[in-house]
């Protein structure tokens, strides 16, 4: 039986919290994930391969950003669109935006993955 929602383990996972327990300090870097929980001992990588879907995650959210953020940025200035600022609102989002969340879509990855197969054991 599983002791959190969804939407629990979605909130856990985007501020970089276990998805499994809700503690913190998952990551020894900035990038660099600890191998398992250091509250629960929930193993994070289930298996070789595991953070594409963290990849896709990441890709996702920031396609989802800069549709919304150039969307806005049009319906602000439009008739008369200078083009040079939208572009380079573009490549600074499109260029930091990725590093940036990374760690965040990672735990997210996590939180999905763990809503959608609770049963699997990881190999630590």
């Amino acid at each position: 039986m599983r002791s959190s929602t969804f939407g629990t383990q979605l909130r856990r996972g985007l501020f970089k919290r276990c998805p499994n327990c809700g503690s913190g300090n998952l990551f020894q870097g900035f990038f660099k994930l600890k191998p398992s929980c250091p509250s629960c001992a929930y193993h994070f990588e289930r298996e070789e391969g595991y953070w594409t879907g963290a990849m896709i995650v990441n890709i996702a959210a920031c396609e989802v950003w800069f549709f919304l953020l150039f969307v806005g940025i049009l319906i602000t200035t439009a008739p008369d669109i200078e083009w040079r600022p939208v572009l380079a609102v573009a490549l600074i989002t499109n260029g930091l935006l990725p590093v940036v969340f990374y760690p965040h879509s990672k735990t997210i990855w996590m939180a999905m993955d763990l809503h959608f197969s609770p049963n699997r054991s990881p190999a630590p």
